[in-house]
This record gives structure tokens, C-alpha cells and sequence, in this order.
């Protein structure tokens, strides 16, 4: 298995958003668990976890991908550890990195998915729409992971109500497969080589 962060060209690490509720009374049954197998698969896949540093499912997805070792950040909508912690009720724990914003909720979300190189949609109230939306004006890979919740069939729906075509959308309820199938999808837009300036001239001593 390849190392999961190349020093030399680390720009290249695949970075996967998950966007869940930060409250889950609706997720189902089994909901727990499935996040915490896609948090794996993201990390057995050599990819790097970004969340909202928040609660919920988000949070299982991040106590899966610890569990075999992966790598997590997360982008709070605070402007500091006390005020994440006191003010915003938000977790430290499962985090490997969390980047303080101070834009609240609204402004989080898009430094969040745009932190990332594709966003997977799973059980998810309004926040998930919005940063459904926002991935879906960048024109960005999107996995929509099916479950035991309603959010798949209504992320669906907006897309056919969208009058919008977008080839960068697939759904699915196994996380290895789904997985796949976004990571190729962000690896054909990846800048295959890159040499900085330094590189360039020791190649040609």
C-alpha cells in the first residue's frame, strides 16, 4: 500500500469531504456503523479526511478512518479552540488538524468543500444540502452514500429538479465502491506531474 502522504508532492493527497447531521435521531438503524466503514475506506484508499469538525456523522466517519490509522482535519466554524469548544459545543477528539474560520456555519461550509477534491453526501439534514449545493455549483465530485435515512432520495430529487447535467455525481451504498469510483473521478482532473522551479534546474546539472 502506498504511503498515505508523499512528502515531495504532497498537493497530490486526495482530500474527501463528508457532509452528515451533526444530529442523527433520524439516520436509522445501522447508521453509526456504516459511517464509521466509509471513514475506513477512505483511509485504506491512501485519502485524507476533511469534516466540519463537528458531531453526528461526521464525527463516525472520523472514529472509523482513526481506527486504521487515517488522517483528519477538520474546518470549525469558529474563530478559536474555546469558542469551537464552549460556544459551538464541538468536538476536539478524532482530529488531526482543525483550521479555526470564525465564519459560523454558512461561511464554513464553503472553505469546507472547497478544501476538499470531492464531497460525499450521507445522512444529512440542511447543512448537507447547503454544502451539497455549493460542491454542485463547483462543479466538484460528489458521492451521494445511500443508507437507512431519506437524504439520498432528496439529493436525488434536486438533481433532477436542477435542469442542470452534471457527470460528476455518483451514489451508491457500498463505501469501497463508491470510493473508487470518486477518487477516479478526482484523479483524472489531478495535475499528473509537477516539478517546482529548484527541481527543473537540478535535472538538467
Amino acid at each position: 500500500m502506498e504511503s498515505l502522504f508523499n512528502a515531495k508532492h504532497g498537493h497530490q493527497q486526495i482530500k474527501i469531504c463528508v457532509s452528515g447531521a451533526a444530529e442523527t435521531g433520524h439516520c436509522g438503524i445501522g447508521a453509526l456503523e456504516k459511517a464509521k466503514e466509509l471513514g475506513r475506506e477512505i483511509a485504506r484508499q491512501g485519502a485524507v479526511l476533511v469534516t466540519g469538525a463537528t458531531t453526528g456523522f461526521p464525527l463516525w466517519t472520523a472514529m472509523g478512518l482513526k481506527e486504521v490509522g487515517g488522517i483528519s482535519v477538520g474546518i470549525s466554524p469558529a474563530a478559536s479552540e474555546r469558542e469551537h469548544v464552549e460556544v459551538y459545543k464541538l468536538p476536539l477528539d478524532y482530529l488531526d488538524l482543525i483550521i479555526y474560520t470564525g465564519f459560523g456555519y454558512a461561511g464554513r461550509d464553503i472553505l469546507l468543500t472547497r478544501a476538499a477534491d470531492a464531497v460525499i453526501c450521507g445522512c444529512g439534514r440542511i447543512g448537507t444540502i447547503h454544502e451539497f449545493t455549493i460542491a454542485f455549483e463547483d462543479n466538484k465530485p460528489i458521492g451521494i452514500f445511500e443508507g437507512p435515512w431519506e437524504m439520498g432520495a432528496e439529493l436525488e430529487e434536486l438533481i433532477q429538479k436542477s435542469h442542470r447535467l452534471n457527470a460528476k455525481i455518483v451514489t451508491g451504498d457500498y463505501p469501497k465502491k463508491l470510493l473508487e469510483d470518486i477518487i477516479f473521478m478526482v484523479k483524472k482532473d489531478k495535475i499528473a506531474e509537477y516539478k517546482t522551479t529548484k527541481d527543473s534546474v537540478s535535472d538538467t546539472n
